[in-house]
């Protein structure tokens, strides 16, 4: 089973950035649209951001003009570029690589002050 691995994650105060990484182990991020989702607790599972493999984007109203997703595919890496951060922002993100629905185990982002 190809798992995902999210990193970056931390607590951070209103206002902070913070880049998230979701690595593959091997070339499973190319030919595949990858998504970031978002967990609270006591929510249920959101779609932040997704890139296809033409590198088009697509956000969810909440995260727009503050959150950036891009992709290395020679590293095998995809980012989620976070500024501006909220309280609200605080979850469980996940990578997830839509074609063969592979999950990384998250990482959770914290924002208070």
């Amino acid at each position: 089973q190809v798992r995902l691995v999210e990193s970056g994650g931390g607590l951070m105060q209103p206002g902070e950035s913070l880049r998230l990484f979701c690595v593959a182990p091997e070339d499973i991020i190319s030919y595949s649209p990858i998504a970031w989702y978002r967990q609270a607790p006591g929510k249920e599972r959101e779609l932040v951001a997704s890139i296809a493999p033409d590198n088009s984007v697509k956000y969810a109203d909440s995260v727009k003009g503050r959150f950036t997703i891009s992709r290395d595919n020679p590293k095998h890496t995809v980012y989620l570029q976070m500024t501006s951060l909220k309280p609200e922002d605080t979850a469980m993100y996940y990578c997830h690589q839509v074609l063969y629905n592979y999950w990384g185990q998250g990482t959770q982002v914290t924002v208070s002050s």
